[in-house]
């Protein structure tokens, strides 16, 4: 009834069991006060199976899947007291090896809770009726104060738990978590009274400990597979020196005058009964005695017999295995067992025994001691000895340790049994690695006056090695410095790059020793080098021109190499920031008010302008060939160098300089000025250099094609460099289109199709509010403009008068200078009149003399309804626009209308309430129309 009452307060304090409910907010447990004898009533009168399930969901056996979020939270509540009874039962010993542990980090999850789940009882056999319902947080001080707690807990994400296995919460006392699961952990912190509104669920992070931390105690996963099953293998050899006893069983071959086999079992006395023989004494012997005594009586006793005796069945023996053994008690094992096998049955050693001192015990008095080192780091198995019935395995707790990490083989912590010096402490860890700096290592201990204190340790020197060691020290072995101290690394746009040995008078061309090294397109004339000098190992920048270097070997412009030099070798390409940059930023860093920053710029026409590195005595030639040199479109006379100085008065000033190219490619010393930080070099085009520009004639040209243009150049000029029209060619009708026309028309287009958008809102909104008749119309037809005008393309058009300018010749007051991308298209002598526009049927029509403007319409069926008859106008196949203003086209009169004429009759945009732009728009598309007819016919 005690076992009963203290499980039932239990599940009261993980669960929150009231008078006749279990209340669990979200998925997660709740923690009430301690039970009344009320709640203890309710819980006696349940079902035992009842019991049972919801003491299974206390422990956490019905949440896990909820917690670790491979079972939905309504899933895990709704199952929980079904499926209680099917969980596995977990071990103490399982559970802390699962559980939380120190120093582990943590990530707690909250969230304000939405709803909360109901368990309530409903009689002897029936299960529990599972309930949800919602969770009130008030709006104001309740919700402000829960929103401020789980801001708090996010922001303090993630966790680490203290030495003592405690989660510290903002706000709350220490929680403890040490040995509970993930899903018991979650249970623990959401039973907080102030937390009975939020949803909270914690996660264990795979975070990998470092330092001391994250060092484990050495030899003890080699008990990470014992098992409580474990046997030893019986069929193995059975040793000389095992000790015979009752109930191992004799196998005997009689051979001889007789043939037979005996299998002669040791009796409690210590006694096997041979036939022919009788009784003979071998328990307490070693199977060897045992075996020539048995041999010897056949021999001497049985005449023209011989035997040969051999280990048949071997008996079990009682043990016991004690001290801080992972399963202390008595075990039945093998009679062939050793101490290494008992140490296996028993499930290993616990953290806290000792691997250096376990002892075997018989009668009271320790026989052997085995260190369990010597088995692990040297494979030495001569101390693991055979056990008897009654013998007794005592782990003792650990003794001293002291802790090794860094550049060591095996970095552990170790148990000292008779190692008192660093050497002894290495020669455990395996030794040094590769890459250890034994100058540098550091012990770390607590002096007499509990104070932490480092050491130095010289682990090259005796004295270093010699020095004694306590117990809590921890040694720690530095690295090697990752620079190299004797070498120079070549990198960038070579075949080979990587580490070069360093010797003394080592120079450019002995690293790079031809071109044959360089891939192709590589940049032979500046190659950077990166050095460190100094004792504060300042940061310098040289380079070298190759070819030179091949040229001079052994002289200054084949430069001379220190160790830590890195080699960079550019490509002709831009693109040199990767490098470049970096560089630049360590020398800004550098920088100082008595040392400016070294660095100069050079922008124009060079193949890689930008910022770079200043050397030492360097000069504009250096500087022009750090940027890649001089492009083709350079202006090689002269350049500009902008410097800027610093006067008394802290005035910033810039001063110009003109440099001669000219002379500093031929090398004149005067002209090749030094440079100073910040200097600027600017290498300016050569006037006139450009893309070069050309103009497209097509059509009725004798030769049509693309062609150059020089500045000044006329298009009468370009026409006669084409050969001239055909005689088929009809100048009255050419079309001339410039680029960037069409760009700034198309500007125009856009600018006017959004005016018109918002002109159409406007009206649509004040049309809705006037309720006038036939405002839908007018929108309708205002939309299928906008859609037009959308869709229409600038062409780009000129209109010029080429029968002028062929007829004035060059320089005529008509002609005009082309522009790069301008197109002439000359047409064939036209025969048609197109009309377009509100007529009844668009289309073409064959010219014919004397017919009026009126005449084409009538052909193309007449104006429509929506037609404005008042403002109809011909458009010249020129491109010229001719109103309606004069009696030229007047119904009986015939002159105006000429070939290649297009007649438009617009649309009549007063007839119906319109927007101002209406008629602009209308005109707009259909000159579009004509000029891009035009065009597409060739």
């Amino acid at each position: 009834m005690r076992t009963l009452t203290v499980r039932a307060r239990l599940v009261v304090l993980v669960t929150g069991l009231c008078a006749s409910a279990f209340i669990v907010p979200g998925s997660l447990v709740a923690q009430a006060q301690t039970p009344t004898a009320e709640q203890m009533q309710v819980f006696q009168q349940l079902p035992a199976d009842q019991q049972q399930a919801l003491l299974q969901r206390a422990t956490g056996g019905a949440n896990s899947g909820s917690a670790t979020g491979s079972t939905s939270p309504r899933k895990a509540d709704d199952d929980a007291a079904r499926r209680a009874q099917q969980q596995p039962v977990t071990t103490t010993a399982d559970a802390q090896a699962a559980g939380l542990q120190a120093d582990d980090v943590v990530l707690v999850e909250v969230e304000l809770a939405k709803e909360r789940v109901k368990i309530q009882p409903t009689g002897a056999n029936s299960a529990p009726l599972i309930t949800r319902e919602p969770v009130e947080i008030t709006e104001g001080l309740e919700r402000t104060k829960l929103t401020a707690l789980r801001d708090i807990i996010r922001a303090r994400n993630p966790f680490t738990l203290s030495r003592s296995g405690q989660l510290l919460l903002p706000g709350f006392d220490p929680i403890a978590l040490g040995g509970l699961s993930e899903a018991q952990a979650t249970q623990r912190i959401a039973a907080e009274p102030a937390l009975l509104k939020l949803e909270v669920k914690l996660t264990r992070l795979p975070v990998a400990r470092s330092g001391v931390a994250g060092l484990k105690p050495f030899g003890y996963d080699l008990f990470e597979q014992a098992t409580a099953s474990y046997t030893p293998l019986t069929d193995v050899p059975v040793p000389a020196d095992y000790v015979v006893g009752p109930g191992d069983e004799l196998s005997v071959q009689l051979f001889g005058s007789q043939n037979r086999s005996l299998k002669l079992v040791v009796s409690r006395e210590g006694t096997v009964s041979f036939p022919e023989l009788g009784p003979i004494k071998v328990a307490g012997l070693r199977f060897s005695a045992a075996k020539a005594g048995i041999e010897g009586r056949v021999a001497q006793q049985m005449i023209g017999v011989k035997a040969n005796v051999s280990m048949g069945d071997i008996r079990s023996i009682r043990i016991f295995v004690l001290g801080e053994a992972q399963r202390p008690g008595s075990y039945t094992v093998s009679g062939l067992a050793t101490l290494t096998s008992g140490l296996f049955a028993s499930g290993g050693i616990k953290p806290i025994g000792s691997l250096r001192d376990i002892q075997l015990k018989r009668q009271g008095a320790v026989v052997r001691h085995l260190d369990l080192y010597d088995l692990l780091i040297r494979g030495d198995t001569s101390n693991d000895a055979s056990l008897l019935p009654g013998d007794v395995i005592f782990i003792p707790p650990l003794g001293n340790t002291v802790s090794i990490e860094g550049e060591v083989r095996r970095p552990a912590v170790y148990e000292l049994r008779g190692e008192t010096t660093a050497a002894e402490l290495l020669a455990l860890a395996g030794g040094l690695g590769t890459e250890a700096d034994a100058n540098r290592a550091a012990l770390t201990r607590v002096d007499e006056q509990s104070r932490r204190v480092v050491l130095d340790v010289n682990l090259a020197t005796a004295a270093g090695r010699a020095q004694k060691l306590r117990n809590g020290d921890n040694l720690r072995v530095a690295r090697l410095r990752p620079q190299i101290d004797s070498g120079v690394s070549l990198d960038g746009f070579v075949h080979r790059s990587g580490l070069q040995p360093w010797r003394a008078g080592l120079r450019i061309s002995d690293v790079i020793g031809s071109v044959d090294e360089l891939k192709p397109d590589a940049d032979v004339h500046y190659v950077l080098i990166r050095r460190e000098s100094g004792a504060d190992r300042r940061v310098e920048v040289l380079s070298a021109d190759l070819t030179a270097a091949w040229a001079a070997r052994g002289t200054t412009v084949d430069v001379a190499l220190q160790p830590r030099d890195r080699i960079t070798v550019f490509d002709l390409a831009p693109g040199r920031e990767r490098v470049i940059k970096p560089l630049l930023d360590e020398l800004r860093l550098q920088g100082a008010l008595a040392r400016p920053t070294e660095v100069v710029r050079v922008e124009g026409r060079v193949k890689v302008p930008g910022e770079y590195p200043l050397e030492q005595g360097m000069r504009v030639a250096d500087l022009l060939r750090a940027g890649g040199n001089l492009e083709a479109a350079a202006f090689g006379a002269q350049a500009e160098l902008a410097r800027y100085e610093v006067t008394a008065d802290g005035v910033r000033q810039a001063e110009l300089i003109t440099i001669d190219l000219a002379a500093v490619r031929r090398g004149e010393a005067a002209a090749n000025v030094p440079l100073r930080p910040y200097d600027y070099l600017l290498v300016k085009e050569t006037p006139y250099w450009a893309t070069q520009e050309q103009v497209t004639l097509r059509g009725e040209v004798k030769f049509p094609g693309t062609y150059p243009i020089r500045r000044g150049e006329t298009l009468r000029e370009v026409i006669d460099r084409a050969g001239g029209l055909t005689p088929e060619g009809n100048p009255k009708g050419s079309v001339f289109t410039r680029t960037e026309l069409r760009e700034r028309e198309q500007k125009q287009l856009d600018l006017l199709a959004d005016r018109m958008q918002g002109d159409l809102a406007t009206m649509s909104l004040q049309a809705a509010a006037a309720n006038q008749a036939g405002a839908a119309q007018s929108v309708q037809a205002g939309q299928g403009l906008l859609a037009q005008l959308r869709q229409s393309k600038a062409v780009g058009r000129l209109v010029i008068n080429l029968p002028a300018i062929l007829q004035q010749g060059q320089g005529g007051p008509a002609d005009i200078t082309p522009r790069n991308g301008d197109t002439l298209i000359v047409p064939t002598a036209s025969q048609e009149v197109t009309v377009i526009g509100e007529v009844q049927s668009a289309t073409s029509h064959l010219y014919v003399q004397g017919l009026s403007r009126d005449a084409y319409i009538d052909k193309s069926g007449g104006t429509t309804r929506k037609a404005d008859k008042r403002k109809i106008y011909i458009v010249r196949a020129d491109g010229n626009v001719v109103a309606d203003r004069s009696s030229m086209f007047s119904r009986s009169s015939t002159a105006g209308i000429q070939p290649g004429d297009t007649v438009v009759v617009p649309l009549d945009a007063e007839r119906i309430p319109a927007l101002p732009l209406w008629q602009s728009v209308t005109q707009i598309l259909y000159n579009l129309t004509v000029a891009l007819a035009a065009v597409k016919t060739f």
